[in-house]
């Protein structure tokens, strides 16, 4: 009986830990720098001081780059047919999420820091990386490649509103092709119609 206590325990304790959610604070959408001077200012970056972001640029970097900014649920970022097929992994220091734009929060996908896995070296400093995965499941029929085709496409313009916030921010951003596919398929759980589209660093400019 004290066994059986202690196991179950310990399993409710990891279920609550891989259930775990990261509640975000509401977006600022107001403020900013002015459109032209983000577009002005725009630049990729390889190079990141390893200082964490606050909570708050978090939430306005994820809103930004993809979050519901209309009562119908529509998105910051346009898609074909309003499928809404890209979702923004996010991997921190204390573990990898799936950003819910609906009810803005983290649903954490597992404990595990994954950033120095994403990236190569150039960009391990960043406190965060961002992976656009899309999910084909939601673009419904049509061929696989039509589909894929769609979502880079929509990925596209959510790299482009996470590079306008960062700039807007004084916060610094790299997008690239080249992740670490493989490592992170297995340990997010992948499923074989969601693909990994691209990544984005993001942090502070290394001092």
């Amino acid at each position: 009986m004290k066994i059986f206590c202690v196991l179950f325990i310990s399993l409710f304790a990891y279920s609550c830990l891989m259930g775990q959610t990261l509640e975000l604070p509401a977006p600022q959408k107001t403020g900013g720098m002015p459109l032209m001077e983000a577009l002005a200012k725009r630049v990729t970056v390889r190079a990141f001081d390893t200082t964490d972001i606050s909570l708050q640029q978090l939430s306005n970097l994820l809103w930004a780059s993809f979050g519901v900014n209309r009562p119908d649920g529509k998105r910051t970022a346009p898609s074909a047919n309003n499928k809404q097929e890209v979702d923004i992994y996010v991997l921190l220091k204390k573990g990898a999420y799936v950003y819910d734009a609906q009810n803005n929060k983290l649903n954490q996908v597992t404990p595990e820091d994954l950033r120095s896995q994403a990236t190569d070296q150039r960009f391990a400093d960043a406190p965060v990386q961002l992976i656009f995965i899309a999910d084909l499941a939601k673009r419904g029929g049509g061929s696989e490649e039509g589909k894929l085709n769609a979502a880079n496409i929509d990925c596209g313009y959510i790299s482009q509103n996470t590079y306008l916030y960062c700039t807007s921010e004084g916060l610094v951003t790299g997008a690239r092709g080249t992740v670490n596919r493989d490592a992170l398929i297995t340990k997010l759980n992948l499923r074989s119609d969601q693909r990994i589209l691209l990544a984005h660093s993001v942090g502070f400019p290394k001092k």
